[in-house]
């Protein structure tokens, strides 16, 4: 920095970042805004589709309560909302991106779009598992435990609240397989060493699903299993790509080695040629 530079000239940068990230929150912002007044109008349509699983697993004659006044009319809005911040992550994550890449080397752009477009696939992932393969079974599980006498009639905003903490469990969940290349990348560990903590990672992954899910062995299990499997996959290309690093080594380290070589024929010619012309 120049030693003449004013304090307005320092502060120029900061306000200008200032000003960009406020036009990414503001775009941001404005897709959620414009997905959210599209599925509105199909609030209650979303909420039958998200009460599917569970009103499948209920008992003929049950149904769904709310015991607040409100919550028919707000409950399928929060909905429709959590439906359009997840749909507009894409652009949020853009935004995100397009704020920090400047500032970026070019290994970590090439890095980091791939890293952003797998971990938004992967949370999708995590959701659909969620809804079409768990909680058919936890809900099933659940309404076929209930004592004698007693009807399983779930408030829909409780229903809501559960089954977003699942889709977030879930979702989080499967972003292992790209935490794992991360570290690697990083060199925060090596996959030899992630392959020998593996039991380890194994119980962790089933205290997680303790720790993230209701209190029922179904769920837990449906949850570490997946983890499990998921950092298998993420170790599976954390050595894909330790192997593809020392290989492009190895190859830079040839073609220096042969640089060096052409050099030194370059100059044993050049000094043959020297002794001939004596």
């Amino acid at each position: 920095m120049s030693r003449n530079s004013s304090p307005q000239d320092q502060e120029a940068p900061f306000i200008s970042h200032l000003l960009e990230l406020r036009d990414r929150l503001l775009k941001g912002v404005a897709a959620v805004l414009v997905i959210f007044v599209a599925c509105a109008p199909f609030a209650n349509q979303l909420y039958l589709y998200l009460a599917e699983p569970l009103m499948s697993a209920l008992p003929e004659g049950n149904t769904m309560i709310s015991t607040e006044p409100h919550g028919p009319f707000f409950v399928p809005f929060k909905l429709a909302f959590a439906v359009s911040v997840a749909l507009a992550m894409p652009v949020l994550l853009y935004q995100l991106w397009a704020f920090v890449a400047p500032g970026l080397y070019d290994n970590e752009k090439r890095l980091a779009l791939p890293l952003v477009v797998s971990s938004t696939l992967l949370f999708y992932l995590g959701i659909a598992f969620s809804y079409f393969v768990v909680f058919p079974i936890i809900f099933l599980f659940f309404t076929s435990t209930a004592p004698e006498g007693v009807a399983v009639m779930t408030d829909i905003n409780a229903y809501l609240s559960f089954v977003l903490k699942l889709f977030f469990a879930f979702g989080i969940a499967f972003e292992v397989p790209v935490a794992t290349v991360l570290m690697v990348r990083m060199g925060v560990t090596t996959p030899e060493d992630l392959a020998q903590k593996r039991p380890y990672i194994i119980v962790v992954a089933f205290v997680a699903g303790m720790l993230l899910t209701p209190p029922d062995i179904f769920s837990q299990t449906m949850l570490a299993v997946p983890v499990w499997m998921l950092f298998e996959v993420g170790l599976f290309f954390s050595r894909r790509m330790v192997r593809r690093r020392r290989d492009e080594n190895d190859e830079a380290l040839d073609d220096e080695t042969d640089d060096i070589d052409d050099v030194g024929d370059g100059l044993k010619q050049g000094v043959g040629r020297g002794d001939d012309s004596r």
